[in-house]
């Protein structure tokens, strides 16, 4: 099997388990977790220097979920990659369960509870500033949603890495257009994100965040010898791999009934 297909396989898995777990709890967000399923399956196969075996390794890279809301494929990948049971799943989001619906540091392989969005990138340029003054050669990685560019701490935070020449930050945006309550550019628009971030000082790539192949060459690119951070707008697909959910807004909050579970399921399996 080459690489690739492997991969695919892999992103499939983990959203056909993110699906099962959403179903059993009739929880949220499954919408938001499709969308960067493929982004996931592509770091942690072989890129992200991790392992289930030495989480806590000083030269660990640092992945940090900044948008929380997408535990259910979060977990998914964690449990794929051996950092937590298989079986953990069936419990998300239910009493007792240690896999809440937003994204837990208490987690085995997580590094940053998330969920309060506009979080994840400050905490991200301080783990980054923080490597560069210890002398550690581990990378930082963000993976945002695009919604929570409306705040104004993600400015903030995009405003200051450069200055601090954190070449060893990466942030990966997932560009689904879509937010709680509408499109981006309805509430709050984004315009070209590209150039925004550039005029701060990034170093930006504009990628299909779901060619796997783009994935793997963008990120085998980083760090860039710039000393500028890197950002990777990932142009996603809300409810990616399930026709019924792609590009609906109402799979931002809805759980599939026992036709739609079967049906999503199917069209994954293909």
């Amino acid at each position: 099997m080459s690489v690739m297909r492997n991969i695919y396989r892999i992103a499939n898995n983990i959203r056909c388990n993110a699906l099962k777990c959403v179903y059993k709890s009739q929880s949220s967000h499954i919408g938001s977790g499709l969308s960067c399923a493929d982004i996931l399956a592509v770091l942690y196969d072989g890129w992200l220097n991790v392992s289930p075996d030495r989480v806590n390794d000083p030269e660990r890279d640092r992945l940090i979920i900044s948008k929380g809301h997408a535990a259910a494929v979060y977990y998914s990948t964690l449990a794929e990659y051996g950092f937590i049971p298989k079986d953990w799943l069936s419990t998300y989001c239910q009493f007792g369960s240690q896999l809440g619906g937003h994204v837990s540091h208490l987690v085995s392989g997580v590094e940053f509870s998330s969920g309060s969005l506009g979080h994840g990138l400050p905490v991200g340029v301080g783990m980054a500033l923080g490597a560069k003054r210890a002398g550690r050669d581990y990378r930082v990685v963000v993976l945002m949603s695009d919604g929570e560019m409306d705040s104004g701490a993600n400015w903030e935070a995009i405003m200051m890495a450069p200055g601090l020449h954190l070449d060893n930050l990466l942030v990966i945006v997932d560009r689904n257009h879509l937010q709680a309550m509408g499109f981006t550019e309805a509430i709050v628009p984004l315009g070209n994100l590209a150039e925004k971030f550039e005029a701060f000082g990034w170093v930006v790539k504009n990628i299909d965040g779901h060619d796997l192949k783009e994935l793997k060459t963008t990120l085998e690119q980083f760090p860039s010898r710039s000393e500028k951070p890197r950002v990777i707008i990932a142009n996603t697909i809300k409810g990616k791999g399930v026709s019924f959910m792609e590009n609906q807004l109402e799979w931002h909050y809805k759980s599939p009934n026992k036709i739609e579970f079967k049906k999503a399921i199917k069209e994954l399996s293909l």
